[in-house]
């Protein structure tokens, strides 16, 4: 199983100075390259504090001279944001700068905070049909000389200029929950990323079976699948309870932007009570340590074991977390040293 770095910056108060989070960021980046961490993905968001990531081809480009191993990645590309031949040139030239180390993951979008603000009147049905619409042409256009009348994008003969360096162009990653995104994924020979974000074992295991059913529907080739999910190694169990409670305060904020109900101003929303975060039982602290990858190193290991038995392809350790960044540094280390030497790599080593 490989293992890769899920990454932004992320901004709590006003007096969170941004250069020094890039720098913050940096760091973690240059520690999975030194570590030879299959890749590192950073993603699309906007206007929030929250998750800082306009446009993630712009941090690729950057981390390109900055790293020399890991494969860079978009995690992910919010699709109706993009008009086709506006995303298929983008990505091609980042293929380019990096020297054929993109990875190209695209999902439909989840907060209609962002919906509201970049394409009013747009709900999740619509953005997955955008989606379903764009990633076929991708390949089309990186091809070339590819025209197209559909349902929201109609285009004479048009070219990606550049051309991708990856001989077909990038692999492209779809983020799928339904078993119809899971189908639809395989079918068009995309590789699949999967978040069960605080929902657990169960949920980690439901998600394979729709897309172990999607590979038997479909047949062929299987391609592959990742799993993105929070993680900390602990130095201890007090540790570890202690990040617990942290990634619970994280879902508390990360479920007030999904819902889009409190005022923001300045990027940053309404704080919550801490009355408002204990009654937020489907992401208490004890749950939490059930469910998300967190431990001690030993426990890590076991339970990323648990992962690649059920088949996943790759781990994408997620570090956002509102944490400090010592504890973010700390955790990753302990990842690096003690927990990625008991597997057997592949391209990783």
């Amino acid at each position: 199983m490989k293992f890769s770095l899920f990454v932004h910056m992320e901004r709590l108060a006003p007096d969170q100075s941004h250069e020094l989070l890039y720098a913050q960021y940096l760091e973690l980046c240059r520690m999975a390259d030194d570590a030879r961490m299959h890749a590192i993905w950073t993603g699309e968001h906007h206007g929030m504090e929250f998750t800082i990531a306009p446009n993630p081809f712009i941090s690729i480009a950057d981390l390109a001279r900055r790293t020399h191993h890991v494969r860079l990645g978009t995690g992910t590309v919010v699709a109706p944001f993009w008009h086709p031949i506006r995303l298929a040139g983008e990505a091609a030239l980042a293929d380019l700068v990096t020297g054929g180390r993109l990875e190209l993951g695209i999902a439909r979008g989840a907060y209609s905070y962002e919906y509201e603000r970049l394409m009013p009147g747009m709900d999740a049905w619509q953005a997955g049909q955008r989606l379903r619409e764009t990633t076929p042409l991708l390949r089309q256009l990186w091809a070339g000389d590819c025209a197209h009348e559909g349902e929201f994008y109609r285009f004479p003969a048009t070219t990606s200029t550049p051309k991708p360096v990856q001989p077909g162009g990038p692999p492209i990653w779809i983020a799928a929950r339904d078993p119809n995104s899971h189908e639809f994924a395989v079918r068009s020979g995309f590789n699949v990323q999967v978040t069960p974000l605080w929902q657990g074992r169960e949920e980690i295991e439901s998600l394979m079976g729709r897309f172990n059913t999607a590979c038997e529907t479909v047949g062929g080739a299987r391609p592959r699948i990742m799993l993105l999910h929070h993680a900390y190694v602990a130095a201890d169990e007090a540790d570890a309870d202690r990040a617990a409670r942290e990634l619970s305060r994280f879902y508390g904020y990360f479920g007030a932007w999904f819902k889009n109900e409190r005022p923001v101003s300045q990027g940053l929303i309404a704080p919550l009570s801490e009355e408002e975060l204990d009654a937020n039982t489907l992401m208490a602290p004890e749950r939490l340590r059930r469910d998300l990858t967190i431990g001690t190193p030993g426990e890590v290991i076991d339970r990323l074991r648990e992962y690649e038995r059920l088949g996943y392809d790759e781990f994408a350790f997620w570090i956002d977390s509102g944490m400090s960044a010592e504890r973010k540094r700390a955790s990753l280390a302990r990842f690096i040293d003690e927990v990625m030497p008991a597997f057997d790599r592949g391209e990783n080593s």
